[in-house]
């Protein structure tokens, strides 16, 4: 019973946690020191018994969520793909807590009727909200087309996707309206795009 500090916590709240004599006080650490700590302490605690060297710590993987995760791929080759549809290859070069990417010698890529060509667009920055998808290029694959594609002149490539783009909107506005006629809003209604 020597060894027990008395409870000092208020009803409806969790105790706090006892600092004895000679222990390391947590808030002279930042948290993620703290964390680590214990850490350490727990695996020291486990591993003590064990042959071998002592493992190192590892962060949970909870640590590390969302625009944090950009971290591996900061100046590596990556294909990003937007909302729009649009698909842009180019090195990651710096990122927020929002996920907005900077990328540097991007091109956006443009497929359409088994051709494909790149559009040089040079340094781009890229709203968090518009990604859709994105991905580390193998770099060893870089140059690897799939089969049905073929390189293009850039023009040609360019015109085949603008006629395409306008037949899509011209189909949507047709489905729209059809959905309006049965009572469903359409995608976008109230909203002002520009």
């Amino acid at each position: 019973m020597a060894n027990r500090l008395p409870s000092t916590h208020a009803p409806g709240f969790p105790p706090a946690i006892p600092i004895r004599p000679g222990d390391p006080n947590p808030f002279d650490q930042p948290p993620q020191q703290h964390m680590m700590n214990s850490m350490m302490q727990q695996q020291t605690q486990q591993h003590q018994g064990s042959p071998g060297p002592p493992s190192v710590p590892q962060l949970p993987p909870q640590m590390f969520t969302t625009a944090a995760q950009l971290l591996d791929l900061t100046d590596k080759k990556l294909m990003v793909v937007l909302r729009d549809g649009r698909k842009l290859i180019g090195v990651l070069r710096s990122w927020d807590q929002f996920g907005n990417l900077v990328m540097q010698d991007t091109a956006e890529r443009l497929f359409v009727q088994g051709l494909y060509a790149d559009i040089e667009r040079g340094l781009f920055l890229v709203r968090g909200e518009n990604i859709t998808l994105l991905g580390e290029i193998d770099l060893d694959k870089d140059d690897y087309v799939p089969e049905p594609y073929q390189l293009g002149p850039v023009e040609k490539v360019f015109a085949l996707k603008k006629a395409e783009d306008v037949e899509r909107k011209i189909a949507d506005k047709r489905k729209h309206k059809r959905l309006a006629a049965e009572g469903f809003e359409s995608e976008h209604a109230g909203e002002a795009i520009l």
